[in-house]
């Protein structure tokens, strides 16, 4: 399929000067390796993209450029972002309720509904993801508990019974902002190591969902089935190398023209 004049001069091969991944790397780039596909075999049937990281987690669905309608960067950036380079895995309610947190620093977004969601779809129903709900529960509910073993729906009915169905909700919702708020430093932390500007990141996010948006549009109109390629990410710029079915490099700014303030 012929490229678009409008895409011409984002395409490189290997004999023009786009920069080969070994080349990008020894600019002492992040990588970011992810896949792409058509249709996921994964029940859902999904379009887009994945980390490679996630390849084998079913809790992981595929995302594309699409973003909703009080965050303007898609569910693929927070994956990178606020989960990825911060140091958090992509499952495990603990997990998320320290990325939903850098999520809303960097975007202005509130975590709270879905905290909430995740109280009353999952752990009011016994149900913790990653761990035992024993251990995920704050630690004065422990002391409400005998030390003989439960499964987790006991445990929540055991508790409802002390304390009360609504005492109970509204204590995990103000758990998981306890939990969001402790791993800061550890995000802090994590972008120090990898040498990237944790100050930068709705920057950050504004340039990857910017690149998502080209090559997401690239690989329909290309009618592509599937492809692997890297993003890569310094201070100055984010880079993203298509590697197969064909070679594609795609570059944007950090500080380039993105819309300020949070998003």
């Amino acid at each position: 399929m012929s490229v678009p004049d409008r895409l011409k001069a984002d395409v490189q091969t290997a004999d023009n000067s786009f920069p080969s991944v070994n080349k990008l790397r020894e600019t002492q780039s992040f990588v970011i390796p992810v896949t792409y596909k058509l249709e996921w075999q994964d029940g859902f049937g999904a379009r887009g993209w994945k980390l490679d990281c996630t390849l084998d987690d079913p809790n992981v669905i595929a995302a594309t450029a699409e973003t909703g309608s009080q965050i303007s960067t898609s569910v693929l950036v927070h994956d990178m972002l606020d989960h990825y380079i911060s140091g958090f895995l992509l499952s495990g309610h603990r997990n998320e309720a320290m990325a939903l947190i850098q999520l809303a620093s960097r975007t202005g977004s509130d975590p709270r509904p879905d905290y909430t969601q995740m109280v009353d779809e999952d752990l009011m129903q016994g149900s913790a993801s990653g761990e035992q709900l024993r251990s995920f529960l704050p630690p004065d509910f422990l002391k409400c508990l005998p030390d003989d073993l439960m499964s987790g729906k006991q445990v929540i009915s055991v508790l409802i019974d002390k304390l009360g169905r609504s005492v109970i909700r509204a204590a995990l919702i103000d758990h998981f902002f306890e939990l969001g708020e402790r791993g800061i430093p550890l995000a802090q932390a994590s972008w120090r190591r990898h040498g990237l500007d944790y100050q930068l990141r709705r920057q950050f996010g504004q340039c990857l969902q910017k690149l998502l948006t080209r090559v997401d549009n690239i690989v329909q109109e290309r009618d592509c089935s599937y492809a692997n390629g890297e993003f890569l990410l310094n201070n100055q710029f984010c880079q993203l190398h298509i590697t197969t079915p064909y070679r594609h490099g795609l570059k944007e700014p950090v500080n380039g023209n993105h819309d300020s303030g949070p998003r």
